[in-house]
């Protein structure tokens, strides 16, 4: 089979890796051309797979029977429309690496616009606490494509999917689904806040009735799905319905929400309802993530963690041990009654507003970096309670500046060292430093890890 690999970044490379190894003709084509080096094309020359940076080919096309796209290679690109015009069929690395399985493993998909990360390392952390053979997979870092050798029947994949991986799948099927929540994010690629809401619905496309569906039924769209009232999401035209087979478990803050299986909790508990009876897991004081929205996570994680029959005290033990995320709420130093909050994951506002919504008050925000026309007007009333010094740094200082410098006191940072520095000098006892950028990295660092590293460095070397 001739496949065309789009894409030289980390899942495309992983892709034409596994199509290589499993005999097929490869090309891989990347129109970036600062993404080829040394080390990158010498790994294509050693395993003999055709590439070209810096352009897409076109002339060709129709020699190909199958093209991998990575995640990043929005829907409007030229080449796509052009492969869609030869009819030739556009897969996900996540797609392909499915189909190329050779083995029968338990598969958990977890999507949604905030928690996707969260939720994919604690489940993770709770099945191989208890002794499963797990690998974490995904949009969380290791590509799928990656691990497909290695998988046997008795493992338990945990992968990690956002909209882009989900858009182009076709026979993936999850026997369990996760379903965090929605907020307008990706647009530019999705091009509309419904087509991104049906991209992410894809993750139970192909469930059956023996798979299961977890469902935040507190998030205003999903739980519009649920019941059935599509028209009251003022997106979706003609009252289209989103169906599943699965079963449906709910989660929910508010235990009168669960009307059906599913997590929330009760007289500061966390709950597992099953179709026969109630447990209750845990205490929520004893949950070490901090704010509501990793309850959230939480009770998601557990929900998958009781269907794939894992005991309460397992699941006890291991979310009470667990460390959380790099780069999400991530303490990094308590000094001198001062926490240092990395939270440089937080790349929309919509996460931001959870990080913010997490702590008491007496924050000295750190935000900025590169935006997509972001809207701060939802952080003004959490601004006002609960930040006491803003930090402006990156492309979107300005705006931040002109949003916030009547309501709270701010400083424009003329890079990210200064905005640290800025945050450490004017910190008490009793504050939280917290970066929480509201924006992509891309004006000043590779990514938000890169972001978030720098900052730990920086906290780490203060006296």
């Amino acid at each position: 089979m001739n496949i065309l690999v789009i894409g030289a970044g980390k899942s495309g490379l992983s892709a034409a890796k596994l199509a290589k190894s499993k005999g097929h003709n490869v090309f891989l084509t990347e129109s970036d051309k600062s993404k080829e080096n040394k080390n990158l094309t010498s790994q294509l020359n050693d395993l003999e797979i055709e590439y070209e940076f810096g352009q897409n080919s076109f002339e060709e096309l129709k020699k190909f029977d199958l093209c991998v796209a990575s995640p990043g290679v929005p829907p409007n690109a030229k080449i796509i429309k052009q492969l869609e015009h030869a009819d030739i069929q556009i897969i996900s690395e996540i797609e392909f690496a499915y189909q190329n399985l050779s083995s029968s493993p338990r598969i958990v998909g977890i999507t949604g616009t905030n928690g996707k990360t969260t939720t994919a390392t604690l489940l993770a952390h709770i099945l191989s606490e208890s002794g499963r053979s797990v690998k974490l997979v995904g949009n969380v870092g290791t590509p799928l494509s990656d691990v497909v050798s290695e998988v046997k029947d008795n493992d338990i994949l945990v992968v990690e999917l956002s909209s882009y991986q989900l858009d182009r799948i076709d026979t993936f099927r999850a026997d369990v689904s996760i379903f965090m929540n929605i907020t307008e994010d990706h647009l530019s690629y999705h091009g509309s806040y419904e087509h991104y809401l049906r991209a992410k619905w894809k993750i139970t496309s192909n469930q059956t009735e023996d798979n299961l569906l977890v469902l935040n039924c507190d998030d205003k769209i999903i739980s519009s799905i649920i019941n059935k009232d599509i028209e009251s999401i003022d997106f979706v035209s003609g009252g289209e319905t989103f169906e599943t087979n699965a079963k449906i478990a709910k989660i929910s803050l508010s235990h009168n929400n669960l009307d059906t299986m599913g997590g929330s909790q009760k007289n500061g508990n966390i709950v597992y309802k099953s179709q026969q009876q109630e447990e209750e897991i845990m205490s929520i004081s004893n949950v070490p993530l901090y704010g509501e929205h990793n309850l959230y996570n939480t009770y998601a994680a557990v929900v998958a963690a009781k269907y794939l029959q894992i005991r309460n005290e397992d699941i006890r033990d291991a979310v009470t041990s667990f460390k959380g995320v790099q780069h999400r709420l991530e303490v990094v130093r308590d000094m001198l009654g001062v926490r240092f909050i990395n939270d440089s994951k937080a790349t929309n506002v919509n996460s931001t507003w959870y990080a913010l919504n997490s702590f008491e008050g007496n924050i000295v925000w750190l935000a900025g970096g590169s935006s997509s026309d972001n809207d701060y007007s939802v952080l003004e009333q959490l601004v006002e309670n609960k930040v006491k010094y803003l930090i402006c740094f990156g492309d979107e200082k300005n705006k931040l500046f002109d949003e916030f410098s009547g309501k709270v006191k701010c400083f424009l940072a003329n890079s990210f060292m200064e905005a640290t520095l800025e945050a450490a000098a004017h910190s008490k006892s009793g504050d939280t430093v917290l970066l929480s950028p509201a924006c992509k990295s891309f004006d000043e660092f590779v990514n938000f890890e890169h972001r978030g590293d720098v900052f730990k460095e920086v906290v780490n070397s203060l006296l």
